[in-house]
């Protein structure tokens, strides 16, 4: 699937799966842009909405990781 008829709902089911898969996971918003292929305005989108869903939080660091790590 590519990133043009990926929709926002399948963006953000896949990254937070990979999240839930890999529970150390930890990603800055340019990883996230490299590993999925997302532009800068559309990773900062997700990444803010999964934080605001309370999946992810961000570092101190700037990385993203899961809500419930430690």
């Amino acid at each position: 699937m590519s990133a043009d008829q990926t929709t926002l709902h399948d963006w953000l089911q896949l990254i937070r799966s990979e999240y839930e898969e890999l529970p150390d996971l930890r990603l800055n918003q340019s990883q996230v842009e490299s590993l999925w292929g997302l532009d800068a305005m559309t990773a900062e989108a997700l990444l803010a909405a999964l934080v605001s869903a309370g999946v992810l939080k961000r570092t101190r660091h700037g990385a993203y990781v899961r809500a419930d790590a430690g």
